[in-house]
């Protein structure tokens, strides 16, 4: 119940920073989307809830699970490791990566 609450509320402060932006294209996520198809009736405020709650709940678990396989298999194949340091370095330059 607190959870829920606590989603309602951040939903709604997105609602309210979604209607105050100049533009909008900098602050489109899966989160205005979301607020969008609500708006326009697509889904129900209970929708959208429930899927923000996932997203806060399941991203971390499965993001971990999906990077570590990443690095698994970037280990398993150090060509494909090597064009990725060729691409970052090609990217960043000579500055420090963090």
């Amino acid at each position: 119940k607190d959870l829920k609450g606590a989603m309602e509320i951040l939903i709604e402060q997105k609602r309210q920073k979604l209607s105050t932006v100049e533009k909008l294209d900098e602050h489109m996520d899966f989160a205005s989307q979301l607020i969008f198809a609500q708006n326009r009736g697509d889904l129900t405020a209970e929708n959208v809830n429930q899927c923000v709650l996932e997203m806060m709940i399941a991203a971390p678990d499965t993001l971990s699970v999906t990077l570590f396989f990443m690095l698994i298999l970037i280990a398993e194949h150090p060509t494909v490791e090597e064009e990725m340091m060729r691409e970052i370095e090609t990217v960043i330059g000579k500055q420090e990566l963090q």
